[in-house]
């Protein structure tokens, strides 16, 4: 009989925010795929968790995908984790989960943290319809995506380093308008937590003031049909130059 594997989220921040639930099932499967297991350690060792850890990311799933599967086909139960959140999103998962459904293989997904629904919340912004973006390309399909975006009348949840932050922003600003309303969240759930809401042109003047740090989330007002067009001060939000890399 084929085993099952469970999609376990970690959380976000505040340690205390790990579901009870979650916590046993990573004590009694037989195996837990982390994306980083010196980060998952450290979970791992607060909870009093002693299950056998393997390596699971973005790097090796095509190559420690096929084996994991014969180990569920063997009657394992294996949980997968990632660094922090829902392994998926923005994170490891896919490939995994997909090629158990190809096999037969029950999943179950643990619902738990994810930090774009609180900041979603968080933003003010309407929620009832959005769409959620996760990491911009960084090239290639970067200028259409954003276009897409500007056009999109549901409001838009954006994943981001710290160090593009303000370059995102002048870059949103220049597609939009820079009266688009929108909200930055950081470090959600942990000591530092912020949301800082705005328009595009008084998010880039914050930030380009305030260096962020940490985790970080924009959340993007639609378009309004009814919205007149603004002229855009395109000197003022000419991207900037990327000087370091995540």
């Amino acid at each position: 009989m084929a085993g099952k594997l469970y999609v376990v989220p970690t959380p976000v921040g505040n340690l205390a925010d790990m579901a009870p639930r979650s916590i046993e099932i990573l004590r009694q499967c037989d195996l837990i795929l982390a994306e980083d297991t010196r980060t998952s350690g450290v979970i791992a060792r607060h909870f009093g968790i002693t299950t056998p850890m393997q390596s699971h990311h973005k790097f090796n799933e095509h190559s420690t995908t096929a084996p994991v599967i014969e180990r569920l086909k063997g009657g394992a139960e294996i949980a997968l984790v990632s660094d922090a959140g829902t392994p998926g999103i923005s994170d490891p998962g896919f490939l995994l989960t997909r090629a158990c459904r190809q096999n037969g293989i029950e999943v179950e997904t643990i619902p738990g943290p994810t930090a774009f629904v609180p900041a979603l919340v968080n933003s003010g912004l309407p929620c009832d319809r959005f769409v959620f973006e996760g990491f911009l390309p960084q090239k290639k399909g970067r200028a259409t995506r954003i276009a897409e975006i500007a056009a999109d009348p549901r409001t838009t949840v954006i994943y981001e380093s710290p160090l593009r932050l303000v370059k995102t922003l002048g870059e949103l600003a220049l597609a939009t308008g820079p009266d688009r309303e929108a909200s930055v969240s950081r470090e959600i759930s942990k000591l530092h937590n912020t949301t800082h809401n705005g328009t595009l042109a008084e998010l880039v003047e914050y930030f380009s003031q305030n260096n962020p740090r940490g985790e970080i989330v924009i959340v993007l007002s639609g378009k309004t049909e009814d919205k007149a067009s603004r002229k855009v001060h395109r000197n003022k939000y000419k991207p900037l130059d990327e000087t370091c890399e995540d």
